[in-house]
């Protein structure tokens, strides 16, 4: 397959709307956040616990493509891919689609490995890698 993919399903709050009653376009890189972590989470791994096994990942780049809005009420699958392994950084992907398959939203970050001790970019720890070669074989 050559990539790893993972859904999650949310549901759009009010709070999250502008006065059109559109999610204001702010708000979508936290549903990506929402998708990189459960993605993480799905591989046996929290940014918690990378965290305290000294690696930090700061976004670097974001990229969004607005195609349709997203309304109050809708729940939305957000659709998280790697598609390369991620020695170096973390490109994740996202599609964000609506209840009728809509496809609303396209976007992408771009993650780096920081040592927490040096403050310094850094490679994937092997321990991390190793949950994730086997969907790039």
């Amino acid at each position: 397959t050559n990539m790893y993919s993972v859904e999650t399903k949310l549901r759009v709050r009010y709070s999250e709307t502008d006065q059109m009653g559109f999610v204001y376009y702010g708000n979508y890189p936290q549903y990506y956040e929402v998708g990189r972590a459960e993605i993480m989470r799905s591989l046996g791994v929290t940014y918690a616990e990378m965290e305290r096994r000294g690696i930090m990942c700061p976004v670097i780049e974001l990229r969004s493509e607005y195609k349709h809005p997203a309304r109050y009420d809708d729940e939305l699958r957000i659709v998280t891919t790697l598609v390369q392994l991620p020695l170096l950084r973390i490109v994740y992907n996202y599609e964000i689609y609506n209840n009728e398959d809509k496809l609303l939203n396209i976007g992408s970050t771009t993650l780096v490995y920081m040592d927490t001790k040096t403050g310094r970019p850094c490679r994937a720890p092997q321990w991390f890698l190793d949950l994730i070669v086997r969907y790039f074989a």
